[in-house]
């Protein structure tokens, strides 16, 4: 029998913005906007070279409608400024750094502020508010903690409302269960496939969910479906509440779900969203589907002026009836570019090509087989042998597997099962080639 969050009223951490008139909002935005295009192209030669470009100076933004007349960033911007040439603030300033994996094997760092820690901190405070926490809760951070942003972040929220805090970071689910079970947690964080895991584990030990005292859980850092979100909510019994980050603009908490489970808040005090068709980079209205790009008002250490984030989305801008007035972000449809996030982590396939190249007695062509099993998503990788190495010896090819497996774990952060197939086995395509075949059904 399903426990869920059934509040009489929704609890919000911080009505004075999370409600507030939308005219209101739109000048906080403007004030702010102004002030980090200046930060920007006073300190990031990238930004000023762009604006120089395009005949544009900072006193010529002087609302959000002038948003669309900046330049775009993307994650390759990142990459090639690697590590502190988008930094706006002197690196004595930056408190933090975090990242996610990169397209080169680098990892995409951010370096964060004080003040960006307090900004992200209390979006992730409203993030478990608007899930039903509070100082009398007990929540479980199962996402991992280090350069990822999912542990660290979820943390700070709990901390910062009061909630006892458990840092369980990820994996060990035994553990977890035994803390689940013996704590009296109240809230979970973590991905959604782990969370349906998490329930399905709990089957297989006869553990009734009605036994425990958890009642909601904040799922993101992969994309998941409704029909997901039923399984979970059945699993374990509780409010399965969707939530969307990314390290460049501020991890976990950049939008969240309220009980009206109607679409995602975006934060828009500190992130400003817009919907562009990503072929002809022109902004669309509310309602339209579209490429998600996100420019960040409130961060001092390194900000973002219209990122593109490459997911596939509507925005709406009635209000909810939680009483937010915030803009709401419907579930992720897509990607613009081939990206697959497996297991939180972010995995391209000129990655694994990356890694192959290098690799004495293997050819040039591969299959990513993406699946999920018991509710942990799986990368199998096939690669083709050369036809002298395909007569070689076993010891030989058991070597060029383990080596395979150890440089996509170094290079990727994720561990993949190798299968070397025979010469002429990958199927060939006179067009684009197919490189990834995904049978998880989310």
């Amino acid at each position: 029998m399903l426990r869920k969050v059934r509040l009489n009223m929704h609890k919000i951490w911080n009505p004075d913005i999370e409600c507030i008139d939308r005219e209101a909002l739109k000048k906080l935005q403007s004030e702010r906007l102004r002030k980090v295009v200046k930060l920007e192209y006073d300190n990031v030669p990238l930004y000023r070279e762009r604006m120089d470009k395009k005949g544009i100076k900072p006193e010529d933004i002087r609302t959000i409608d002038d948003l669309k007349y900046l330049p775009f960033t993307d994650k390759t911007d990142l990459r090639d400024q690697f590590p502190f040439g988008l930094l706006a603030a002197d690196k004595k300033d930056i408190v933090r750094i975090q990242g996610s994996s990169g397209t080169t094997g680098k990892p995409i760092v951010s370096g964060y502020t004080q003040n960006d820690i307090d900004v992200w901190t209390e979006m992730m405070s409203r993030t478990l508010t608007a899930a039903g926490a509070d100082q009398n809760s007990v929540i479980q951070i199962a996402y991992g903690y280090g350069l990822f942003t999912g542990g660290l972040g979820a943390h700070q929220g709990a901390s910062k409302i009061g909630a006892m805090t458990i840092p369980m970071s990820s994996g060990n689910t035994q553990r977890q269960i035994m803390m689940l079970t013996e704590l009296g947690v109240t809230h979970i964080c973590c991905t959604p496939s782990y969370a349906l895991y998490l329930g399905e584990t709990l089957n297989e030990m006869n553990i009734d969910p009605s036994r425990l005292s958890l009642k909601a859980g904040c799922f993101g850092a992969e994309p998941w479906t409704e029909e997901m979100r039923g399984q979970i909510e059945a699993l374990l019994g509780i409010d399965a509440f969707d939530i969307y980050g990314l390290t460049e603009i501020a991890g976990p908490g950049v939008s969240f779900e309220c009980l009206a489970k109607h679409g995602m808040h975006v934060n828009e005090d500190h992130v400003i969203p817009e919907i562009i068709d990503p072929a002809t980079e022109m902004p669309l209205p509310y309602g339209e589907k579209g490429e998600l790009v996100f420019t960040t008002i409130s961060k001092t250490g390194m900000p973002m002026l219209r990122y593109r984030t490459h997911d596939i989305c509507r925005l709406h801008d009635e209000k909810c009836e939680c009483g937010r007035t915030l803009v709401r972000m419907e579930r992720l449809m897509g990607r613009t570019d081939d990206m697959l996030v497996i297991r939180g982590v972010n995995v391209f396939p000129s990655q694994i090509e990356g890694v192959l190249v290098g690799v004495q007695g293997v050819a040039p062509h591969y299959m990513l087989i993406v699946d999920r099993v018991k509710s942990t998503d799986s990368l199998e990788v096939q690669v083709e042998v050369t036809d002298e190495m395909f007569n070689d010896s076993i010891g030989k090819l058991e070597k060029i597997k383990h080596e395979i497996i150890e440089k996509i774990k170094s290079v990727v952060g994720v561990k993949a099962a190798v299968t070397l197939v025979g010469p002429h086995t990958i199927p060939r395509s006179e067009g684009k080639a197919k490189r990834v075949i995904d049978k998880r059904k989310m």
